[in-house]
């Protein structure tokens, strides 16, 4: 996992957004680890019946696409929602191995990561995302890094109710 408690004095902007997101990410991983393929689908919160540990792990997936690929690169949208399943990428992700989901996961962060090393962080997205507003590149790794931090949150409470673990 990245670690970010044992940091350099000094780290260009770059680094330091890209080195929170991976640490998010890699969190989200980590609190996955020993989880079984019934707990991976089960859901505990009788208000959010999509809050499953691979409901979550399918929901980051997507929302780094859509925010990279479709409103950075202004690609069209593929994922899996529609406009009468709204959270469809939650819905399919218990029809999935976690295993699956989580190399998903993996393999496309590695993508993005590449394609973050490749641009300017004061790049505009292609897409505006309300009205004429553009958000640029470091927006939208601070918007990912708080999106991911925050399900891990999730995760964290689902893993305890699941099999007592904490941490991580």
């Amino acid at each position: 996992m990245t670690r970010i408690d044992d940091t350099p004095p000094a780290w260009d902007e770059r680094t330091q957004l890209t080195t929170f997101l991976d640490y998010a990410r890699d969190t989200a991983r980590a609190k996955c680890d020993g989880v079984s393929a019934d707990d991976a689908r089960t859901s505990l919160l009788p208000g959010s019946p999509l809050m499953t540990v691979s409901g979550l792990i399918n929901h980051l997936r997507w929302v780094e696409y859509y925010w990279f690929q479709v409103v950075f690169l202004g690609e069209e949208d593929q994922g899996p929602w529609t406009e009468e399943d709204p959270d469809r990428e939650m819905r399919v992700a218990v029809d999935f191995p976690l295993a699956r989901l989580l190399d998903e996961y993996a393999e496309q962060s590695a993508r993005y990561r590449e394609l973050v090393a490749g641009r300017a962080l004061d790049e505009r997205a292609r897409r505006a995302v309300r009205g004429d507003l553009r958000v640029d590149l470091r927006w939208i790794l601070l918007h990912l890094t708080e999106e991911t931090a925050r399900h891990n949150g999730h995760l964290d409470i689902l893993r305890e109710m699941l099999d007592g673990a904490t941490g991580s």
